[in-house]
């Protein structure tokens, strides 16, 4: 007779799954509730400590970390030692075994679970015994997810016992669970020991989708998520409607709802390779899109626009007449819906926006590492600006330049924002020089360069942004300051009659 032993918290399809085992001719081995539940099912089962020969302790820490139960594990089949061994020990072996952990992750999401909860819930005797079982994957089958049920006992079926290319393929996908399941248990550490920069970096990821490709068709591309999964994002999304999302579409449509999240009052935001190409604010979402609109009507075709209120009847009547990729809000009427389904592959996306500020990480990779950082989520705030030049801005001028340096620091840098009336008018983008990117955004909004405020991402190395500014007629300038030639700059402004204020934050993005 085989034997198989069979201990999982996730009992899904699990009595099925043994019954067949049994009709197969496996003797099954079990433990606590897992136990209870395939006996409540009429099956006979083995007691874990039958096998041993000791009792459960410590609470049930200790029942399976015994040789009784790892010799038949690990012991080679085919290896003369280990059969004089197994001989000398009475050991008897294990040839299948089923574990999933200790449901880790679902305590530490639970806001009621204590500290003490989620210490118990750290498995050691499931680990060790998948880590055996895969170790010998050439005489042993083991399972850890449910989805692999079905293959398991077909082959078992077909063949007597599962083929040795599933079980390696089995023995694998048991290292990436226990990697991410010690991944989760390490990160908990550091958050409550509040180590912010580990020596040993660990980080797991589920995955969410198999992407088509990635930036480009030659290149193969998945999207995974976070075990938090934050309820403000493309990852906790609903999609309504269209084609599956691409990488392309993902890495938008984050961009979008991360510059969306600066915004209490209705604003809608269109991005286009991860910049955005227009942002408008107002006292509708109505007004806020049609300054989105109109602040670049040519570079919104085939964007993602992104909206922080419903979208209603009359806004999806707009957004019809153009194609776009995503639209992304709280919700969209049922009439909006009806207007914009029209569109086969146009992906309609819902989010949850009641917790826009999220903190977290950034991880980026770069080749043979990876760099961290913390999210910019820092936000500047009337109190934080320092006007330095003589015509002091005022306190609509104030407004309209918080908002463009809202949305520079959103703008690949080097980066530069004109914005006139709560809608942008021009933006340049990841330009080599600031002087560049100036001077992209004022062509873009030619005459209505005019009256409108500038922002830049990070300080004026000189003054020759303010100059070219000052040609095209802009009221007011926004920018951290620090360079060494700061007055430089002051002294341009005041020759000029522009304001300037300080931020003395600056928002690089690379």
């Amino acid at each position: 007779m085989k034997r198989a032993l069979v201990s999982v918290s996730d009992k899904t399809n699990l009595v099925p799954f043994v019954q067949n085992l049994i009709e197969l001719g496996y003797d099954i081995i079990s433990t606590g509730g897992t136990k209870k539940s395939l006996e409540e099912a009429g099956m006979n089962i083995i007691s874990i400590d039958e096998v041993t020969g000791f009792p459960e302790i410590l609470e049930g820490r200790v029942k399976t970390l015994h040789p009784l139960v790892h010799g038949g594990l690990l012991a080679k089949r085919g290896d003369e030692y280990h059969q004089q061994q197994v001989a000398k020990n009475n050991i008897e072996y294990i040839d299948l075994v089923c574990v999933n952990l200790y449901p880790f992750a679902k305590t530490i999401q639970n806001p009621e679970s204590t500290h003490e909860d989620k210490i118990e819930n750290i498995d050691i005797g499931g680990p060790s015994m998948l880590r055996s079982a895969a170790k010998n994957f050439n005489d042993v089958t083991v399972v850890v997810d449910v989805k692999d049920y079905d293959q398991i006992i077909d082959e078992i079926r077909e063949h007597g016992n599962t083929t040795l290319n599933t079980r390696q393929k089995l023995a694998g996908k048991v290292f990436n669970h226990t990697a991410a399941y010690d991944a989760m248990i390490a990160n908990y550490f550091n958050q409550i020991n509040e180590i912010k920069i580990p020596e040993k970096l660990t980080v797991t990821y589920d995955l969410k989708q198999s992407l088509r490709y990635g930036e480009n068709p030659h290149q193969s591309a998945a999207f995974y998520q976070t075990l938090e999964k934050p309820s403000y994002s493309v990852v906790a999304s609903e999609q309504l409607h269209g084609k599956e999302l691409s990488y392309n579409n993902i890495a938008d449509a984050n961009a979008a709802l991360e510059i969306l999240a600066e915004f209490e009052a209705p604003a809608a935001v269109a991005v286009k390779h991860m910049n955005p190409c227009g942002v408008g604010i107002g006292s509708t979402i109505e007004e806020a899109y049609a300054k989105a609109y109109e602040a670049d009507s040519t570079s919104i075709f085939g964007g993602i626009v992104a909206l922080n209120r419903e979208v209603s009847k009359e806004v999806a009547t707009e957004l019809h007449k153009i194609f776009l990729e995503i639209i992304i809000a709280p919700s969209f009427t049922e009439e909006a819906l009806q207007i914009l389904k029209q569109k086969k592959n146009i992906r309609l996306l819902t989010t949850d926006m009641s917790n826009r500020r999220q903190l977290g990480h950034k991880l980026t990779t770069v080749k043979g590492g990876l760099l961290q950082q913390d999210l910019d989520t820092l936000e500047v705030t009337l109190e934080d600006l320092e006007c330095v030049t003589e015509v002091k801005p005022t306190q609509e001028d104030l407004e309209q330049l918080l908002f463009g340096f809202k949305v520079v620091k959103h703008v690949k840098s080097n980066a530069i924002a004109l914005v006139k009336d709560n809608m942008t008018v021009g933006v340049g983008a990841g330009q080599m020089n600031r002087v560049g990117a100036a001077k992209i955004a004022l062509e873009q909004a030619n005459e209505l360069a005019s009256g409108s405020y500038l922002a830049s991402d990070a300080f004026f190395p000189m003054s020759d942004t303010v100059e070219l500014a000052a040609k095209y007629g802009v009221k007011a300038i926004i920018q951290p300051g620090g360079s060494i030639k700061d007055q430089d700059s002051i002294d341009a402004c005041n020759k000029f009659g522009i304001a300037m204020v300080f931020t003395k934050v600056r928002h690089f993005k690379h």
